[in-house]
């Protein structure tokens, strides 16, 4: 069996963050809405069967082989196999930040377990995936799942949704979150009122908000400057524990002229939301 794709590996922003309590062992109960970008990294899945086993091309500084979640993916999916696979190379085009709240490391474990179920012709459905997603990191799932959606627990028990497909203006301020130090702050809220999946995809969307932001705000000066400046535009709101933040506008020249206004130093990208993963988009062209 030969065969290499390429695929992409979006970005995901929370629309909202709500913390609506904490269970037992330590873990917050999240409310969210998760939706994708047409912005992200690029995984390239090479079979090798002269080569076996699973190699990285392109290891992610700082980022053991060990913690890797894409190594960490494909090591999974191997289990699964009735036979012998072939070897893997994996090479990764990194543009999404480290530590930014997008989801990073996430959509690279989503984007190795579907890309390796397609070339090594495993045909596991996605609830199996998602299953295996899960066991990696909580926002795993919905990166499998590949679709816009209303997130609870501690994100995985996810409802498909349909937020407007609105374009964003993505700012990344020079610094990293430790998202432990922000779930275990003192002034973090805890008991947001629990919503019903309806009414979070009405209305005015500022009646919604990222629990983690005002924490955030005041342990990361870095992040406060952005916000003040990205506000000037709009309401501008933290995605998961940051650091990036996002401001929402109607159309892609908008956005860009407020791009283009930018202070020197600040990194960034504009894209758009999308609520089917351009990964499942991909992969829906392959069949």
């Amino acid at each position: 069996m030969t065969g290499s794709i390429t695929l992409p590996s979006p970005a995901k922003l929370n629309l909202f963050l709500h913390i609506i309590g904490q269970r037992p062992d330590g873990y917050h109960e999240l409310q969210t809405l998760f939706q994708f970008l047409d912005y992200g990294d690029d995984i390239t899945l090479t079979l090798t069967p002269e080569r076996p086993g699973v190699r990285l091309e392109t290891p992610i500084p700082g980022v053991p082989d060990g913690d890797n979640l894409i190594i960490k993916a494909a090591l999974a999916l191997t289990k699964k196999a009735p036979g012998e696979l072939s070897g893997v190379s994996i090479a990764i085009k990194k543009r999404l930040p480290m530590g930014g709240g997008l989801g990073g490391g996430s959509s690279n474990a989503a984007t190795t377990l579907l890309g390796l179920n397609h070339l090594w012709r495993l045909n596991l459905g996605l609830d199996e995936l998602a299953e295996m997603g899960l066991s990696l990191g909580a926002d795993v799932p919905v990166f499998v799942r590949g679709h816009a959606a209303f997130g609870e627990g501690v994100g995985e028990k996810l409802t498909p949704a349909h937020p407007p497909e609105d374009w964003f203006l993505v700012l990344k301020p020079d610094c990293t979150i430790n998202t432990g130090k922000i779930f275990s702050a003192q002034g973090l809220t805890r008991d947001t009122p629990r919503i019903r999946i309806a009414p979070a995809f009405e209305g005015d969307a500022s009646r919604y908000r990222n629990d983690c932001e005002d924490v955030v705000r005041r342990l990361y000066p870095e992040v406060n400057t952005s916000m003040e400046w990205l506000t000037q535009f709009g309401p501008a709101r933290l995605t998961g524990t940051g650091a990036c933040i996002f401001g929402r506008f109607p159309t892609e020249s908008a956005t860009r002229i407020i791009w283009e206004s930018k202070p020197s130093g600040i990194v960034g990208f504009v894209a758009k939301g999308v609520n089917v993963s351009p990964l499942h988009q991909k992969l829906a062209e392959l069949k």
